[in-house]
């Protein structure tokens, strides 16, 4: 079923493939781009939207140049940039009405259990909002606070402000702090993530980026293609990734970020158009 799903939005498979792991990731080597998922047998979305955010970055590696492979412009402009391709695919596109009202006859006939299940009654639950444990897992209006919670405490290690036997309590605190929920065990704390384990320190903003260029792309795509709800209703997927690729993938590193998303736009990144974008679901959610 996720094969079929990310060969529709664009994900070539003869270029790729999708297997399981314990976290979710993507890689590329050459023209050759690796995606993973992790399943739940009681929760169809847990996989889907784990697939659909990796297929965001396979499809930005296999849109960019392949004659500049090993150059610049045949390289990614940033994570930031990066985790804009998987956050537009896997919450603007995936999680909204239209794209279940494509997706819901097909998961009806794979998944003969959705019988019955109105299109609405779908799409509130993959939106439902709450505080969560874990980031991955988190919903659009609370992520950014995951990611505020692990970038303070980066920052407090590297000052040298916060021991490293201390962090687990301090994780604790601020899950307390901002989300209002406190991990019951350091499983679903402290070590839910392998980024500091891999030593990627610095490298969490970049989802939060990645939320703030991929509504801001949607907004100039709209603007220029008209209603993309009708097209991804209709099942139609290229047009958007067309721009997406013209806009932002062929020209890889030919700028910095902030000059390529502006380049793209037509205006500076700014926090507005993620703003209205969750006020408009928040809105939604609040009515239905």
């Amino acid at each position: 079923f996720n094969e079929r799903v990310l060969a529709a939005i664009g994900f070539d498979f003869h270029r790729g493939r999708i297997d399981a792991s314990a976290h979710p990731f993507s890689t590329t080597i050459g023209s050759d781009s690796r995606l993973t998922t992790r399943y739940d047998a009681a929760d169809l979305g847990y996989a889907l939207y784990s697939s659909l955010h990796e297929a965001g970055h396979g499809m930005y590696e296999q849109g960019l140049d392949p004659e500049a492979r090993g150059l610049p412009r045949g390289s990614a402009c940033s994570l930031g940039v990066h985790e804009s391709q998987s956050r537009l695919w896997e919450n603007q596109v995936g999680r909204s009405r239209a794209f279940w009202e494509f997706l819901l006859p097909q998961a009806k006939a794979a998944f003969p259990q959705l019988d019955g299940i109105a299109r609405d009654a779908v799409v509130l639950e993959v939106n439902r909002m709450a505080p969560s444990f874990i980031r991955t897992e988190a919903d659009e209006a609370t992520y950014n606070l995951h990611i505020l919670l692990r970038f303070e405490l980066e920052r407090a290690l590297i000052a040298g402000d916060l021991a490293v036997a201390d962090l687990a309590d301090a994780w604790r605190g601020k899950m307390r702090d901002l989300l209002g929920v406190v991990p019951p065990d350091d499983r679903q704390g402290v070590l839910q993530d392998v980024h500091w384990s891999a030593g990627e320190f610095g490298y969490f903003p970049t989802y939060t980026l990645g939320n703030l260029y991929a509504a801001h792309l949607l907004e100039a795509a709209a603007a220029d293609l008209g209603d993309i709800d009708a097209l991804v209703r209709a099942g139609d997927f290229t047009v958007l990734l067309g721009w997406l690729r013209e806009r932002i993938h062929r020209h890889g590193q030919s700028w910095r970020a902030a000059e390529l998303i502006e380049r793209a736009t037509g205006r500076p990144a700014s926090a507005a158009p993620l703003l209205r974008h969750l006020e408009r679901k928040v809105e939604w959610l609040e009515q239905a």
